[in-house]
């Protein structure tokens, strides 16, 4: 029998205090569940190492530092962090120049697993610089964790020489107001997410995610030394119209919204509880991207495009069975806190295992994702 609905508050919760991937090490971690954004990240590695052979060699006495926003706590991070670091150590090393030390700041919000991820981390090399570079099983950076959201200022002002950020920006700083408002033309009624919605609740998104943006880069602005780099890549889409959002739309406005619908036939949950429910996410346009990029004016761009990357990984793409649980696992990996606090533990479960069911039950090829890649550099 599947469990009933609990009297959980409906509301617009605090998406910096409740929002993070699924931490641990289990079957619907994000640790188990973020392969595909590996791949994607190593597809994109010659135009990170682009953007970071336009940095500018800081002197040794001031040190280097580089930071990941929306790190997770997946190895990706831990891969991505390293390359960046090894990269800048050749430029210092071809120039003739001594190596400065590296700090490493990985960020994320308050509830983020950062234990998992730190014990991902090999051990510092040495004593000094010298030994760090002598060692292959040792990193050759210091390390600390940042939580906080990235839509603010989390680091002092001109101190950081490169920021990454993977697979984060399209998550926003909460659901628009007038999209959870029955009185509004925005409300979002019947969906879950803005793939499929009407153009109201999509320009609601649209605004939202413009903010947002703009909020990032402002406090970035204020963060980066001179001579630095930004390097991004987020979710997007190839569509003029916002409501199609791509393969986001895939993940979140098929199945997974299937599966709320059937909790609402079988009488577990109301329509009310349905609707109060949205996925904070937008995957924008190059050319969305760029009007907030440009209106803001505190970056230039050395690189704007639409990246298509790899659909998801699983082992057998022919298995029906195996590709709608990984679809299933995949989705939750990145919402599932949002949608226990919503729903409830139990009701949580039963939701992704109606996913899983229809994902193999109405099985297709799986979409391969579009993302927006993004160089940027201070005006």
């Amino acid at each position: 029998m599947a469990p009933m609905a609990n009297n959980l508050v409906v509301s617009n919760i605090n998406l910096e205090k409740t929002l993070s991937m699924t931490g641990g090490k289990g079957e619907t971690s994000y640790v188990n569940n973020s392969q595909s954004q590996g791949q994607h990240a190593r597809m994109m590695l010659h135009l990170l190492t682009e953007a970071l052979d336009g940095v500018r060699l800081s002197s040794p006495e001031s040190g280097f530092a580089v930071a990941d926003l929306g790190c997770s706590c997946g190895s990706n991070t831990v891969y991505t962090v390293e390359v960046i670091i090894k990269h800048m150590i050749k430029r210092y090393e071809a120039a003739g120049c001594e190596v400065p030390e590296f700090s490493a700041f990985f960020s994320d919000l308050p509830s983020n697993d950062f234990n998992t991820l730190f014990q991902l981390l090999p051990p510092y090399g040495g004593a000094t610089m010298e030994d760090c570079l002598a060692s292959d099983n040792h990193r050759s950076y210091f390390v600390a964790g940042v939580p906080g959201s990235f839509h603010r200022r989390l680091f002092s002002a001109k101190s950081i020489d490169v920021f990454y950020s993977a697979f984060s920006l399209h998550w926003l700083s909460q659901i628009p107001e007038a999209v959870l408002d029955k009185r509004s033309k925005a409300y979002n009624k019947g969906k879950v997410f803005v793939h499929g919605a009407t153009d109201a609740t999509a320009n609601e998104y649209k605004k939202q995610f413009q903010t947002d943006l703009g909020n990032f880069l402002r406090s970035r602005s204020k963060e980066m030394k001179r001579g630095g780099s930004m390097f991004f890549v987020c979710l997007g889409r190839t569509s003029p119209d916002p409501t199609h959002q791509g393969a986001a739309g895939h993940l979140f406005g098929t199945h997974f919204q299937d599966a709320w619908d059937d909790l609402v036939k079988e009488g577990l949950i109301s329509s009310e509880k349905h609707d109060s429910f949205n996925i904070p996410i937008y995957a924008a346009s190059v050319e969305e991207m760029k009007e907030v990029v440009e209106s803001e004016g505190s970056f230039m761009i050395k690189r704007l495009e639409v990246f298509r990357g790899c659909p998801l990984a699983v082992s057998n793409p022919d298995d029906a069975a195996e590709v709608g649980l990984a679809l299933a696992n995949s989705c939750r990996s990145v919402c599932n806190c949002l949608v226990e606090a919503h729903i409830g533990v139990d009701l949580c479960n039963y939701l992704f295992s109606r996913f899983a069911k229809r994902a193999t039950n109405q099985f297709s090829n799986l979409p391969h994702f579009d993302h927006v890649l993004a160089s940027l550099f201070l005006a």
